[in-house]
């Protein structure tokens, strides 16, 4: 078994990339309402977090979030919402031993990637990121094209220019 080691800064900001198992699968976005119930009942409800910026591609997610002052726990947060999420599916018919002793349904990766936001470069660095996934990955041209991201949330708030087309675009913006 590894020793993965994780960041245990109590009040950090993180970024992450999850993934499903099945990296072919749209999942994510065709039931993006059930991620979004259950990320909100994570959040509002049973472990309380800021989420600064996300986006949900059809086989993975990125986000990055700022934890309460006195917690560092965000594993035990994605824990929960994997496993809210995959509640409402039926088990993969191809699972390991190990996930079917584990009682995993085999929809999600076992291991998710984060990274601490080191400085508010890192953190604009990060959120754009985020935002231009969709463009990096071919499913769009414009980022506000991507219905599934808080790229929406920084237009309104008159962060982000609402027709933000090409990663160079984004990655030029002046955050200052």
């Amino acid at each position: 078994m590894y020793n993965y080691r994780r960041s245990q800064k109590k009040g950090g900001t993180f970024f992450f990339t999850l993934a499903l198992a099945n990296r072919q699968s749209r999942l994510l976005v065709e039931h993006i309402d059930y991620f979004k119930q259950d990320h909100r009942k994570v959040w509002q409800q049973d472990y309380p977090f800021e989420s600064l910026a996300v986006c949900v591609l059809p086989e993975h997610l990125h986000a990055v979030w700022s934890l309460p002052t006195n917690d560092c726990n965000y594993s035990l947060r994605w824990q929960l919402i994997k496993r809210y999420f995959s509640y409402h599916f039926k088990a993969v018919k191809t699972r390991s031993d190990s996930k079917i002793k584990h009682r995993e349904k085999g929809i999600w990766q076992r291991r998710f990637w984060e990274h601490e936001i080191r400085n508010e470069a890192d953190l604009h660095q990060h959120i754009d990121y985020v935002h231009l996934n969709p463009v990096k990955h071919g499913y769009v041209k414009m980022v506000g094209d991507w219905r599934y991201s808080s790229f929406h949330r920084y237009v309104c708030l008159g962060l982000l220019p609402e027709n933000l087309g090409s990663s160079a675009e984004l990655l030029t913006k002046n955050w200052d």
